[in-house]
């Protein structure tokens, strides 16, 4: 969230983005996401969402990021709590923020929903079990995939290691 922009369709996108990567939100989800998934457990706010492509329940605890972003778009005048435009104008302008950021990598929606998984849940060590309930898969097995991803890349990043390494001690 750190990029400024004056151009009110890609800050929208970026906030957009960030939210799904901070709940690990598919775009349908989060483009069909109401004031009536929200609840407050236990003094905490979370979001209750039957998923569209799976049917099954999502439950999402919202941190400080999600709800910050709640607050910034709070409008009671609208059912939806984002103004979501469609799936390829968002990707286009997550395409034009990657340029802008210098981001030299292919940046859809969905890499929002795998950030989630690796970058904020497993890498923090939360269980398995409970992110296959908060991405709402019907199958560990699916969950299961984000774990591999992170194995792979850890392995990469020892691989890259060891390579510094070896050329150091060589030197």
């Amino acid at each position: 969230m750190q990029a400024k922009f004056t151009v009110r369709r890609l800050e929208l996108i970026r906030d957009l983005f960030v939210f799904s990567c901070w709940t690990g939100l598919a775009y349908i989800d989060l483009k069909n996401l109401r004031r009536q998934h929200l609840y407050t457990i236990d003094g905490q706010l979370w979001i209750r969402i039957n998923r569209q492509k799976s049917k099954e329940m999502s439950t999402i605890r919202l941190l400080d990021i999600p709800k910050l972003l709640l607050e910034k778009y709070d409008n009671p005048t609208l059912e939806n709590l984002f103004p979501v435009p469609s799936n390829q104008k968002t990707n286009a302008y997550l395409k034009e923020i990657a340029d802008i950021c210098k981001i030299h990598k292919n940046i859809t929606f969905h890499v929002a929903r795998h950030t989630f998984a690796t970058t904020i849940a497993l890498s923090h060590g939360m269980p398995v079990e409970s992110l296959a309930k908060m991405l709402g898969h019907s199958n560990i097995k699916t969950t299961q995939i984000y774990a591999k991803i992170t194995d792979h890349k850890l392995n990469q990043d020892m691989e890259e290691l060891s390579h510094k390494l070896d050329n150091k001690n060589s030197s």
